[in-house]
């Protein structure tokens, strides 16, 4: 959520911004019902004080002119709950229509419409060169992932992994485990059903719920990435300044409809409605965010040279950033049979947006600040499989496993 009385300085901002993101939002509207909200809550505060003045006012009072402010202070009560109770009302359209309203993307952001205007960053390494014709990860390894016997159990956009592949996903969770541990991030298993005031205060139910999995006898959704579960573990906390950054390291299955994606890589294990993930999320101060977000990237880098894959960075550009980023950096690993790159990782700032929504914040000269929030991929295991898989083939329809994963098999 932004922050209104920004909105209220600087309205044409908030409505560029908006547009920027290709979402359509009526900044006018919003203003208004603020504005009703703020009239509500006056006239409250007006009826209170006579509310108190007539209460003092009792007990020095006899006779006929002690039931005359009895009446009066019984009569500015039921006008002080209808009020409230409309104010309440009020106030929970305007936080709904202020909800509508996407986090501006920081001044560093390419303005485009798609993702045709995101910018390229920098490579690392090298395409692979093979001298025999390559295969996909479905030919090199088809008895390890049976989408077949899942399509039957659950439907399609489903698999089971099995035999070494399964031994090679927690080689992946170890091997991220252990990089990212050693800079301070605090493993955690989060739980994947969380509540609907969770899954709304992380940013990712004002344009639609397509892609959320949600159980309607309990009111509960499934997470389609572990930042939903991580960032409401502290919500309506207050944090000393000591406390941050406060980093976590997560694992955990996710979950998405995959809405809007049919007939879309139906094959395989690249877009299904169910992954194991191991993601990384931040607490930290304001004026430190960037370089919070700088440590992200630089430990997805890491963990992905230390694999030796060939992968491009990209800054990723207005029209294709979510509501809750202000920015976000992907990086695209090279699949030599698309013979093209494939998101495998993404790490955003949030800023101040969601940390509003779940009132996180800290304490700084003795003033409640809102902390800002980061998250970033350590891996989507199941495309980190797939390139592995690709990138170290041998001719002999095997594949070799990373050095850097060896001890963990």
């Amino acid at each position: 959520m932004i922050d209104i009385k920004l909105l209220r300085e600087n309205p044409d901002k908030f409505e560029k911004a908006a547009k920027d993101k290709n979402a359509k939002i009526d900044i006018k509207a919003i203003l208004r019902a603020d504005e009703e909200k703020r009239n509500l809550q006056q006239k409250v505060e007006e009826l209170r004080a006579e509310q108190n003045k007539a209460n003092d006012g009792i007990a020095a009072a006899e006779g006929p002119a002690k039931r005359e402010k009895i009446m009066l202070m019984k009569k500015i009560a039921l006008e002080v709950k209808d009020l409230q109770g409309l104010y309440r009302k009020k106030s929970e359209e305007a936080d709904l229509l202020l909800y509508q309203v996407p986090n501006p993307a920081a001044e560093d952001v390419p303005v485009a419409k798609d993702e045709s205007g995101n910018e390229l960053m920098h490579k690392f390494g090298e395409k692979p060169k093979f001298d025999f014709k390559t295969k996909s990860y479905l030919d090199i390894v088809p008895d390890e992932i049976d989408t077949e016997s899942a399509a039957k159990v659950s439907g399609t956009r489903f698999g089971y992994l099995k035999g070494d592949l399964v031994k090679l996903e927690f080689a992946l969770v170890r091997y991220a485990m252990d990089v990212i541990s050693e800079e301070g991030f605090t493993p955690v298993v989060p739980p994947v059903l969380i509540k609907e005031k969770a899954m709304r205060a992380m940013g990712y139910m004002d344009r639609g719920e397509d892609e959320i999995y949600r159980t309607d006898e309990d009111s509960l959704y499934l997470i389609g990435t572990s930042e939903q579960a991580v960032g409401p573990m502290h919500m309506d906390e207050i944090f000393s300044e000591k406390q941050l950054p406060l980093r976590y390291v997560a694992f955990s299955p996710c979950f998405r409809r995959e809405a809007g994606s049919y007939g879309k890589d139906t094959k395989g294990i690249l877009r299904v409605h169910q992954f194991d993930k191991v993601e990384m999320f931040s607490f930290t101060r304001p004026e430190h965010s960037d370089k919070e977000h700088e440590l992200l990237l630089s430990l997805q880098e890491k963990l992905m040279q230390g694999l030796n894959l060939h992968y491009q960075v990209v800054k990723i550009c207005t029209g294709d950033l979510g509501d809750p980023a202000a920015r976000k950096f992907d990086i695209e690993t090279w699949i030599p049979s698309e013979n093209k790159y494939r998101e495998t990782h993404s790490t955003s700032t949030c800023t101040d947006f969601q940390a509003r929504r779940l009132n996180t914040r800290f304490k700084k000269d003795g003033n409640n600040e809102f902390v800002h929030t980061l998250n970033g991929t350590a891996f989507a295991i199941g495309r980190t499989l797939i390139a592995i898989i690709e990138n170290y083939q041998r001719e002999d329809g095997s594949f070799v496993v990373p050095e850097v994963l060896r001890k963990y098999l």
